[in-house]
């Protein structure tokens, strides 16, 4: 039976760790599901390629062991359900400021009677078997994302939506969008008091929380404030950050080195 590895963690009360990809190759992808993480998230928002290699990239990471999702564009249901039917198991959709678009959400990702959903699982019936449609409804992770002041101000309503597993903060445009401009990994107390009441009322509506991290210090907090679907920064954040870290060590080395030879040292 179909099943989605994230939602078992859940239903532990365990927290899921993620990926994110915005390098557009399938080796990077990979590479990236080939870590351990729970799950490994293609940006379709913000990376710089399009829907042919969007999808490519859901079909590394079904290679692995990493549950496949997909942060789409918009709420659009055309390319959520073209996600679904290419066999990501999870959506996180952007922007999503009332109740209305959260329920227009989880109906693109639902068959009826939950939703709207248009049945023709092409790749997902071919991986996740013969018999998806009748567990996809179960296995399929609806997440919104909440990263406006309007969102934040809808969020009670936008937690009744009956088939939404979870709520998705969006650090830098939440900052962004309450005058502080756009922030990963805030440590100030205002906002930690937001992303607290954030994640007490969704656990409260019986569902989960999950945040973008810019470090894996900050998703460590994030879990002891409750949330249970962590991003652990980004491929292209990732790469950036070792290959400037490995250069800097090398310039301090080199430089130390240079100077004992300078001064007769060795």
């Amino acid at each position: 039976m179909l099943k989605n590895s994230v939602k078992t963690l859940w239903d532990e009360d365990r927290a899921a760790t993620s990926g994110w990809l915005h390098l557009g190759h399938s080796f990077a992808a990979e590479l990236m599901a080939a870590q351990g993480f729970d799950a490994v998230v293609v940006d379709h928002q913000h990376a710089p390629y399009g829907m042919d290699t969007a999808l490519a990239l859901i079909s590394s990471i079904s290679r692995g062991a990493s549950t496949p999702m997909a942060r789409v564009a918009w709420n659009d249901p055309a390319e959520i359900m073209k996600f679904l039917d290419a066999g990501a198991l999870g959506i996180i959709c952007p922007m999503v400021n009332t109740a209305q678009q959260a329920k227009d959400f989880v109906g693109a990702c639902r068959y009826p009677p939950l939703g709207y959903r248009s049945y023709g699982p092409t790749r997902a019936a071919l991986i996740h078997g013969a018999d998806y449609g009748s567990h996809a409804n179960d296995a399929v992770l609806t997440m919104a994302m909440i990263e406006t002041a309007e969102g934040l101000a809808n969020l009670d309503a936008i937690l009744e939506t009956p088939e939404l597993d979870g709520i998705f903060v969006g650090p830098s445009d939440l900052n962004q969008s309450l005058g502080n401009g756009a922030k990963l990994d805030s440590l100030e107390p205002e906002f930690l008091d937001i992303l607290e009441g954030i994640v007490v009322k969704t656990r409260a509506a019986g569902k989960q929380a999950g945040i973008f991290c810019g470090s894996a210090e900050y998703a460590v907090k994030m879990q002891q404030l409750g949330y249970r679907f962590l991003v652990l920064s980004s491929d292209s954040r990732m790469l950036a950050a070792a290959a400037k870290a490995a250069l800097e060590t090398f310039k301090a080395g080199s430089s130390t080195a240079f100077s004992k030879i300078q001064t007769g040292g060795y």
